[in-house]
């Protein structure tokens, strides 16, 4: 039994501590949540290259079996995540469940198969019609599409000013989303085009109810985990204590203004789950 502590940090909001020491008092009740790029991942310039940090993913695997449930919620395919996570086959995490594409996509780590449904129509067409969008606007060699499946992202991170490219194509990805009955959802030197009603905080809810947790961590980055954490203020309105964390960064500052805790990026978020781990184990 471990008996040295990692020291954990402290939320900054009443709520925050009451949610920690919720997790802590009945982790056999408690939901881990967490977002994958720029959370469990570092943000880097091809997301095809990012990898989950590996102090993390040992973290996770020395306290899933002490929790009701890890889970990955992510805008990224089920699959991919789970590859770039390298949680396949990990012990300890055979409990482990992504949902990927913002719950349009399910994988647990139990039974090892994804489930997911057709993508929509208007994805195909957005899809088709991208390229001569980008070369229009003259944004196809400062862009970067990544096709998710069942969303598009159009990436600016690469582009000489990756600013100005962002806002040069807002206004045409709503206009095309629009006419394909998509939503657009803005992110870090990206616009991603998806189906309308995925999002994290609906996935989140959906999963919390499933498990009738009595607490929730979640942890996240982005603008798109914005509705993550407002499912955590909703549950904590109807008894369920929540501590949301933001894996902060000098490029998104509206999720830290939020957040009941803030730890320094993937590298703050390893150290976080170490600790909890830490604590866990020698609790019990």
């Amino acid at each position: 039994m471990t008996t040295n502590r990692s020291t954990l940090p402290e939320p900054i909001t009443p709520a925050g501590r009451a949610g920690l020491a919720a997790l802590l008092g009945e982790p056999a009740r408690a939901v881990v949540a967490l977002d994958f790029d720029g959370t469990l991942a570092p943000i880097v310039d091809r997301p095809d290259q990012a990898r989950a940090d590996t102090r993390a993913v040992t973290a996770l695997s020395r306290l899933t079996p002490h929790l009701a449930a890890v889970v990955i919620v992510t805008g990224r395919p089920a699959a991919v995540a789970v590859e770039y996570g390298r949680f396949r086959g990990v012990p300890g995490l055979e409990r482990l469940v992504v949902l990927g594409h913002y719950g349009l996509e399910r994988w647990d780590a139990a039974t090892g198969r994804v489930s997911a449904p057709e993508p929509p129509r208007g994805v195909h067409e957005v899809r088709l019609a991208l390229p001569g969008l980008l070369q229009a606007i003259d944004l196809w060699n400062d862009t970067w599409v990544e096709d998710k499946g069942s969303a598009l992202a159009v990436h600016t991170r690469r582009a000489p000013d990756p600013d100005a490219a962002l806002a040069l194509l807002r206004d045409p990805l709503d206009e095309l989303a629009a006419r394909h009955d998509l939503a657009v959802e803005p992110g870090r030197y990206v616009l991603e085009l998806r189906p309308r009603g995925m999002d994290k905080g609906r996935a989140l809810t959906g999963f919390l109810k499933e498990t009738q947790a009595g607490s929730v961590l979640f942890a996240g980055d982005d603008l798109g985990d914005i509705a993550a954490f407002e499912a955590v203020e909703e549950v904590r309105d109807q008894g369920t204590a929540g501590l949301t964390v933001c894996s902060g960064s000098a490029e998104v500052h509206a999720l830290a203004e939020r957040a009941d805790l803030v730890v320094a990026g993937p590298d703050g978020v390893a150290d976080l789950l170490t600790a909890l781990a830490d604590h866990v184990e020698s609790a019990g």
